[in-house]
């Protein structure tokens, strides 16, 4: 079993590199549905699992000046006080009862329908916006909308451990749409890092992190990684997009049935 998880992360870890599409939305699905682990427990081990990779993508990002500081803080606003607020419902109601596992079941399905949806057709939503420059939101109402999508993240990230990846970057598009595609990159991955370490801290407090699991995806994802990080401008990106598109709405459909 432990050489079966030190794979799983290596292919999750090869899959990101290759697509950019962030690691929960494969591997909490993965955990719940090939090797039976609790809901709960899958969300609070891939929590702490990316609250440690998301951290090296944050200063290589930095080094590069691909962050914008302004909108992580207006995204965290929203975010660290609702991951806070989810973490203690998670507690009151019982994170690891089995009726709260199988909600958190159905978030996870949710969840990954929502980065079907950004996989797809986050490059139409950029067309439509640059072609609609009245739409676009500045000064009061776009900070509002940034904290606002901060929240929603916050909750689905908690709830579900999905949604600062995929979904984040393409909330960011949409508010944001003359960010370069790296400063969409940088300033996702770099908004993520508290908002994962609270949450994990909150599954922490809750019980329900597995930690040899936890070492166990480490070993295989950072080589896996680095690896599709390299071979990524050989692959077409399309193809890929299309590939994951078609096998996570297969696991969001395995999920709910």
């Amino acid at each position: 079993m432990t050489i079966s998880y030190v794979l799983s992360g290596f292919a999750v870890g090869i899959l990101v590199g290759l697509t950019g599409v962030g690691g929960g939305s494969l591997m909490t699905p993965l955990l719940t549905l090939m090797f039976g682990i609790s809901p709960t427990v899958a969300v609070g081990t891939d929590l702490a699992f990316a609250s440690v990779t998301k951290v090296a993508g944050t200063f290589a990002h930095r080094y590069r000046q691909n962050i914008h500081w302004t909108i992580v803080r207006r995204l965290c606003m929203g975010a660290l006080p609702a991951a806070i607020v989810a973490t203690l419902l998670l507690k009151y109601f019982g994170g690891l009862d089995q009726a709260i596992g199988q909600i958190i079941r159905y978030s996870i399905a949710g969840s990954v329908m929502l980065t079907v949806i950004a996989i797809l057709f986050r490059t139409r939503m950029q067309r439509w916006i640059a072609a609609h420059p009245e739409r676009q939101l500045h000064g009061t109402r776009l900070s509002a909308a940034t904290i606002i999508a901060g929240v929603v993240l916050g909750t689905l990230v908690t709830i579900s451990s999905i949604g600062a990846g995929a979904v984040g970057a393409t909330l960011l598009v949409l508010l944001y749409p003359h960010l370069e595609p790296a400063e969409i990159a940088g300033t996702d991955i770099a908004y993520a890092v508290p908002l994962t370490a609270i949450a994990a801290l909150g599954h922490w407090w809750i019980g329900s992190i597995n930690w040899e699991l936890l070492a166990m995806l480490l070993l295989g994802s950072i080589p896996g990684i680095t690896l599709g990080s390299l071979a990524a401008r050989a692959v077409p990106a399309r193809l890929l997009r299309g590939l994951l598109a078609v096998t996570l709405t297969g696991v969001a459909y395995k999920l709910v049935f």
